[in-house]
């Protein structure tokens, strides 16, 4: 039996289409990842602020585990302050008063804000564990 002429040229079209559209997506994916990839460039800075916080913590809990602070001052200087110190404080007295911390978190951030920059009436209480 011989196929009729519009099924043949059904199957053809299917056929054409799927084709197509594979080769479509290779080309997308090759163009996407190989030839053009998007030109980013993300610092500290960029993040928002709870993603700076989230970064400091993160910084004063391996101080608290290693007490190296050259390596400390070493990696807050990617929050780009003009005072690392006064920026420390800015941020850990905020936290406190916002309360949006674990204690264990603002304790961390307290002692190395007391280490770099000095202890505040605000900061001490978490610096000495009353807090």
């Amino acid at each position: 039996m011989i196929p009729s002429v519009p099924s043949v040229v059904k199957k053809n079209d299917a056929f054409a289409l799927i084709i197509g559209l594979l080769l479509g997506a290779i080309a997308g994916v090759v163009i996407g990842w190989l030839h053009a990839p998007p030109a980013r460039s993300a610092s500290i800075r960029d993040l928002a602020q709870k993603h700076r916080d989230d970064y400091a913590i993160m910084i004063a809990a391996g101080y608290a585990h290693d007490h190296d602070l050259q390596a400390a001052l070493h990696r807050l200087e990617g929050l780009d302050a003009d005072d690392i110190g006064a920026s420390l404080r800015a941020m850990s007295e905020r936290i406190i008063d916002s309360g949006s911390r674990s204690l264990s978190d603002i304790r961390l951030l307290a002692r190395l804000t007391a280490d770099i920059g000095g202890v505040t009436p605000i900061l001490a209480p978490f610096v000495t564990g009353d807090g």
